[in-house]
């Protein structure tokens, strides 16, 4: 089992998380993050470090987001890896917790 970033990374794309991972299981794309399902290692540093919140258990994605366990693992696959923590997004505050961001999502 892996964990999963949801809906609430669009946009925000905040990187605490990349900060703990022991694994570098992190991809990067233009305004989301995903965790590389056969790299994470289901140690739960990742999920408490969110300020958006957008961390999941897999066993715990809520069922109205289930389709971004398949997009983690797709897009893992072909976004680089990211080990560093950046800046996040200039308007990442005004995105956290706002709903309806997924067709907003930039791949």
């Amino acid at each position: 089992m892996s964990f999963v970033v949801t809906e609430n990374c669009i946009k925000c794309k905040y990187t605490d998380c990349v900060d703990v991972c022991p694994v570098d299981c992190f991809h990067e794309g233009p305004n989301f993050l995903v965790i590389d399902p056969d790299e994470c290692i289901d140690c739960t540093l990742c999920e408490p470090e969110c300020p958006a919140n957008a961390i999941y258990s897999e066993d715990e994605v809520p069922n109205d987001q289930k389709d971004f366990i398949k997009l983690n693992a797709d897009l893992a696959k072909i976004w680089p890896s990211i080990t560093e923590v950046k800046p996040a997004n200039a308007d990442a505050d005004t995105w956290k917790g706002k709903p309806g961001k997924r067709d907003l999502l930039e791949k």
